[in-house]
């Protein structure tokens, strides 16, 4: 059993994150449900890989359910790449997934690891989502989710092997942040995040970038921004590999799709004139 403090009694404390919980509490998207519905595995991020275009082709009334089953291959795709980068992982360690959303790359950690992995959100919604959804795929009690904030989770120090963040360092403060997972991690553990960040170079948030945050309630944080926060925190980057590339191909499918939503616009401007990059980060914990 997960040994853990008492959890901190109020957990959305700010303005801020009481309008981020609501925001994904009353969130119902299609381009997340309807993807998940495909396997049973939940995404709240986006996808990388080479798109397979025959998804366009053949009969017309099935034409729409080919493309978001790609795009959910291209979503687990990510999450693959994800994990590949938490090192060796083996069945006694534990595993944080903060900014967990409904939970999918939590799930696929314990079925490729076989090791207990616990899930924070704000998004109380989320979370009783997540937790179903682990008794479905015979995963309760050894993926768990919490109604926590992942800037103060209430779990023991030194107690995580790994901790990831998928697209959710967006919406914190990146110094609370990594002093918070530093102090989880155990000697030598690994941190990892997949996230969108803008480019330092071109001087500030673009106009694209300015509406992808106000879509998502988000603030992107400049590319620099992720390594001095690292480096104050003890934690040492070891691997940063560009994504940008490779998720340009999921926002075209995407943008083709029924469930697009507005902002695929955006994305692709961003990442296309360089404005916006698409970020794997991993780091130890020294």
């Amino acid at each position: 059993m997960t040994a853990v403090s008492t959890a901190p009694a109020e957990v959305l404390r700010t303005a801020y994150q009481k309008s981020v919980a609501s925001y994904w509490n009353a969130e119902q998207d299609p381009v997340n449900l309807r993807l998940g519905d495909v396997d049973g595995l939940y995404h709240h991020h986006y996808g990388i890989g080479e798109v397979d275009l025959s998804v366009l082709e053949g009969p017309e009334d099935t034409r729409d359910a080919r493309i978001i089953a790609e795009m959910h291959r291209l979503e687990t795709a990510q999450a693959d790449v994800l994990l590949d980068h938490l090192g060796d992982i083996r069945p006694q360690d534990k595993l944080l997934d903060a900014g967990c959303g409904r939970g999918g790359t939590s799930i696929m950690a314990h079925e490729r690891f076989g090791c207990e992995v616990d899930g924070v959100s704000i998004s109380q919604k989320q979370v009783d989502f997540a937790n179903r959804q682990a008794a479905v795929r015979g995963a309760e009690g050894k993926v768990r989710y919490h109604f926590r904030n992942m800037l103060d989770t209430g779990f023991e120090s030194g107690s995580r092997r790994a901790i990831w963040n998928n697209e959710s360092t967006m919406y914190v403060d990146l110094n609370e942040l990594f002093a918070e997972h530093a102090r989880q991690l155990e000697f030598g553990g690994r941190y990892v995040t997949i996230t969108g960040c803008y480019n330092d170079v071109t001087g500030g948030r673009s106009k694209a970038v300015a509406q992808i945050d106000q879509h998502y309630t988000c603030n992107i944080h400049p590319r620099s921004a992720y390594f001095k926060a690292m480096t104050a925190n003890g934690l040492v980057p070891i691997s940063v590999v560009d994504l940008t590339a490779q998720t340009i191909p999921y926002w075209e499918l995407r943008a083709k799709s029924s469930v697009a939503t507005g902002v695929e616009d955006p994305f692709l401007t961003a990442y296309r004139e360089g404005s916006f990059h698409y970020l794997l980060i991993a780091a130890d914990r020294i």
